[in-house]
């Protein structure tokens, strides 16, 4: 049976929860399951703080887990990212008094203040820059007011409490994170876990793509196919009227008003636009 680790709070866990139920998993209803059994699917769900998924992964304890890209290279173990996940995207920044810290370079012999201890002297070594690293659990932002660092090095998402610190953001992002299926190259042939990637690349695309059909002129059928050329070729059926067709096809999402614009252009009538639950191509 596949172990997988699960976050059991914070900004991963919903999410993480809804793409394993769209994936046709079960998973817990009341919040408070530690442990969770999917016989039908050969899967066992772990409920754990996302910051312990990387180790429990990296020691092979379970199989694989759902975490944050930093938490994975902060915790320093051997496990590897295997399919990004799309969501709780962020940015991993350094952040300085007003006017104090330009560059990275001049980090040289300052404190930092971070709770990814691992990752930012990974980063730094890289660069040649002697720095020291000042762990803290969390409110980070503090820090530098309290005299405990010079600066900080932390999640950034809208920059809002780092403003109202006083500090700001330089030199370019340590790194740009978000949710990734993580397991160890033992692992990586598992038959079960290949059914989870695939699901999950399922839910995945079904979130990036819409189907949309529409009525068209024959004679402009070639035109409408351009615009929408589905995976493999669109589908087209004949109408009662032979000289027009049904047209359907997989479009992206993010060009789908654009796309209907288009189409309607060039004579596409009765155009409708349907979400996918998920998918396998």
């Amino acid at each position: 049976m596949l172990r997988i680790a699960v976050p059991n709070k914070g900004s991963l866990s919903d999410p993480a929860t809804t793409m394993l139920t769209e994936a046709g998993y079960r998973t817990r209803r009341n919040g408070r399951e530690l442990v969770l059994v999917d016989e039908p699917n050969e899967i066992e769900l772990f409920f754990l703080r996302p910051r312990d998924i990387a180790v429990y992964v990296g020691q092979g304890t379970v199989h694989a887990g759902i975490t944050g890209r930093d938490l994975l290279l902060d915790s320093g173990v051997e496990a590897v990212e295997h399919l990004p996940l799309g969501f709780a995207r962020s940015t991993f920044r350094f952040a300085a008094p007003r006017g104090t810290v330009a560059s990275v370079e001049q980090i040289e012999g300052l404190r930092v203040a971070t709770s990814y201890d691992v990752l930012v002297r990974g980063y730094l070594a890289s660069r040649g820059i002697n720095a020291q690293t000042v762990h803290l659990d969390g409110a980070v932002e503090s820090s530098v007011h309290l005299g405990v660092a010079d600066l900080i090095a932390d999640v950034v998402e809208t920059g809002t409490t780092l403003r109202a610190a006083g500090l700001e953001t330089f030199g370019e992002p340590i790194l740009t994170s978000e949710a990734v299926l993580i397991t160890t190259e033992q692992y990586r042939g598992e038959p079960a876990l290949a059914t989870l990637v695939r699901r999950l690349e399922g839910v995945l695309r079904a979130r990036s793509y819409v189907l949309v059909d529409y009525d068209i002129p024959m004679n402009k059928l070639h035109v409408a196919a351009a615009l929408t050329p589905g995976i493999e070729s669109p589908t087209v059926s004949p109408l009662q009227n032979p000289d027009w067709v049904a047209v359907r096809a997989m479009v992206p999402r993010a060009e789908m008003n654009r796309i209907m614009d288009e189409l309607y252009e060039v004579g596409a009538r009765a155009i409708l636009v349907s979400s996918l639950l998920a998918c396998r191509l």
